[in-house]
């Protein structure tokens, strides 16, 4: 089985335990404009997403020097335009407790920067739980559903107030995200299948995507200069995992790639 059979054929476990748990309820609140956090009017900087992920199936285990509520309010304060939480367990020691922590100590700190429960959805009580714990956008990836499974996942993320940012991979899976009616396309440079980066790969499907649509770099940037040359690019925003999860004290990194930004 490839990593990628491996977490799905998980995941349908964890859906099952999901399905037969009550249902967490929390605070009712109005969920962060996430559109608005990550579209890019022309001539202003790339906007970060940043992410609280304690390991990697390719990288291994990542810093947990700070909780991921803690280093939420790291990311928000240095200049973060969203932060995305994992919420897998059996591959990247993530939770939804841990998207419920960010959420409350943001919210507690007055910063209305919006999250994105990153996990791999399959069913729509992962979409309940995202929505409960707190976030205000939920990853959709292409590849993981049929073209008709990404549209009836992505209406029931908006009738639930969570944006549906869809991840694909490739120019063939951009039809699915179209016909699920996505405003925000996230490309990935890292092949989920093989984990081999392409970045060539993913600046050419990102330049495939209509206008309109918020467009967002996934994965594979390592420094000041992978920044500076996805901005140069055009694109919306980018997101910054490894790199910033290696860092005890993430805040000096980030700075450098908020300035990288434009």
């Amino acid at each position: 089985m490839s990593l990628l059979e491996r977490i799905l054929a998980a995941k349908r476990a964890d859906v099952a335990t999901l399905r037969a748990s009550p249902a967490v309820r929390l605070e009712e609140r109005r969920p962060v404009d996430v559109l608005a956090a990550l579209a890019r009017p022309k001539g202003l900087p790339l906007r970060l997403v940043t992410e609280v992920k304690l390991r990697s199936p390719s990288a291994g285990p990542l810093s947990t020097t700070l909780s991921p509520a803690a280093r939420a309010l790291s990311y928000a304060r240095a200049g973060a335009a969203m932060v995305s939480v994992l919420c897998d367990g059996h591959h990247f020691d993530g939770s939804w407790r841990h998207l419920q922590d960010a959420r409350e100590a943001l919210d507690a700190a007055g910063l209305a920067v919006p999250l994105l429960a990153k996990e791999f959805v399959i069913d729509e009580a992962q979409l309940r739980e995202a929505r409960a714990r707190g976030a205000d956008a939920v990853l959709l990836i292409a590849r993981i559903v049929s073209a008709a499974d990404l549209g009836a996942l992505a209406r029931a993320a908006r009738e639930l107030g969570l944006e549906p940012l869809v991840e694909i991979t490739e120019e063939a899976e951009l039809e699915a995200a179209r016909a699920a009616g996505a405003r925000l396309v996230g490309v990935n440079a890292r092949d989920l299948d093989t984990l081999r980066m392409d970045a060539a790969r993913a600046a050419r499907v990102l330049a495939a995507i209509p206008e309109g649509v918020v467009r967002v770099h996934l994965s594979g940037l390592k420094t000041a200069g992978d920044v500076a040359a996805v901005a140069a690019s055009g694109v919306d925003a980018a997101l910054v995992g490894e790199a910033l999860m290696r860092e005890d004290d993430p805040r000096a990194l980030l700075a450098s790639f908020v300035a990288a930004a434009g």
